[in-house]
């Protein structure tokens, strides 16, 4: 039997939400939220369906060892993966698609990790505010077809893709991104075997593996809920890879990555180089996670080392700097060679569908792979 659809319980909710005004409705369901403050127009907010916290966040992660998580997660299945100091951790989409949200403290610091099945954002926060540590859950509520999140302290209302409180108390300020990706669970296996895997006890029961939202990126599939105008540049489910350099901001389609494990870049007079590898199974495409279709995993880093320029190849398996022959992980870490131990500076800012990043950052630049 087919998992149940979220997306398809949103649909059939929508209706009976559809007309929960932002006024009394609001006003009854968050006592605490100071809509006087906001930094988006009310309108653009809008019910998605599933009731406040209807999408349950993890509070109190438990997490396992890779060997142990392999019981369960198969190797190309997809994880988003975030260090912290000297520790790794990885998030299975397979929970996400379910929670959205895992308030988690790594190495010390009070984080967030989140995961928008709708705009396939997987981004990490600190969850710490004007020395004030926050946690998060899901307002039910969708602007630009992306998860409007909630702090349980001030009940302000916070944008998933940006990071920024939209309505309440906090309207206005940036929660602090940190910097994670979505790789393949071999890759994390591999290069952190002491590292922690997300349980699947949340205390919660859902189907982990299969995929709610299966079938939902489509490459031409019409985005959730989505008010803005699509960008024509890209088709709108067109998975990119965003980097940032000194406020400029490119694109790379990650069907142009495909088979093209190494991109030497410069943007903005900075040197960058992106890793990608083929193989990680798409998350959001068959009824299980693990049959989902094949796309490649990728991230960005600066191509600097104490100042150093490095010219990167793949060979053998592994990114090779021709500078000083020393061999790389995909995470950008340094793995043998006079090098060893080094970790390049990320400047990726994740992998979102097209629409959804462009809606954010229209001003962005697209580049298509060289022939």
């Amino acid at each position: 039997m087919r998992a149940p659809s979220i997306l398809a319980t949103m649909v059939l909710s929508i209706a009976a939400f559809g007309a929960l005004a932002q006024s009394a409705g609001d006003r009854r369901d968050w006592p605490r939220t100071d809509f006087s403050r906001h930094a988006v127009p009310l309108s653009e907010i809008q019910p998605g369906g599933p009731p406040k916290d209807g999408i349950p966040a993890i509070d109190h992660p438990r997490f396992v060892s890779p060997a142990g998580a392999s019981a369960w997660l198969t190797d190309r299945e997809p994880v988003i993966v975030l260090r912290v100091g000297n520790e790794a951790r990885a998030y299975p989409l397979q929970i996400l698609v379910y929670h959205e949200i895992v308030n988690d403290t790594v190495a010390g610091r009070p984080v967030a990790v989140t995961f928008c099945p709708l705009c396939n954002a997987a981004i990490a926060f600190e969850r710490r505010v004007d020395g004030r540590d926050l946690d998060f859950g899901t307002t039910g509520r969708l602007r630009m077809s992306d998860l409007v999140m909630y702090d349980r302290q001030t009940e302000s209302w916070w944008q998933q893709f940006t990071g920024e409180a939209i309505v309440g108390s906090h309207a206005g300020e940036r929660l602090r991104e940190l910097p994670a990706e979505i790789a393949a669970f071999a890759d994390f296996a591999a290069s952190y075997p002491d590292g922690k895997v997300l349980s699947r006890e949340t205390g919660f029961d859902r189907p982990y593996g299969h995929n709610p939202y299966f079938g939902y990126d489509r490459i031409d599939q019409t985005p959730f809920l989505f008010q803005g105008k699509i960008d024509e540049r890209l088709p709108p489910m067109e998975r990119v890879l965003a980097i940032e350099r000194r406020g400029q901001v490119r694109l790379h389609p990650l069907g142009d990555l495909r088979g093209r494990p190494v991109v030497n870049g410069e943007l903005a007079g900075e040197p960058y180089v992106v890793f990608s590898r083929d193989g990680m199974a798409s998350a959001l495409d068959a009824a299980t996670v693990a049959a989902g279709r094949e796309i490649p995993a990728a991230s960005a880093f600066d191509r600097r080392v104490d100042g150093k320029l490095l010219e990167f190849v793949f060979r053998d398996d592994a990114w090779i700097d021709s500078t000083t022959g020393s061999r790389w992980n995909i995470f950008g870490e340094a793995v043998a060679g006079p090098l060893k131990g080094r970790r390049l500076v990320s400047v990726s800012k994740g992998v979102h569908f097209a629409f959804a990043w462009l809606a954010f950052k229209p001003a962005s630049e697209v580049v298509r792979a060289r022939s």
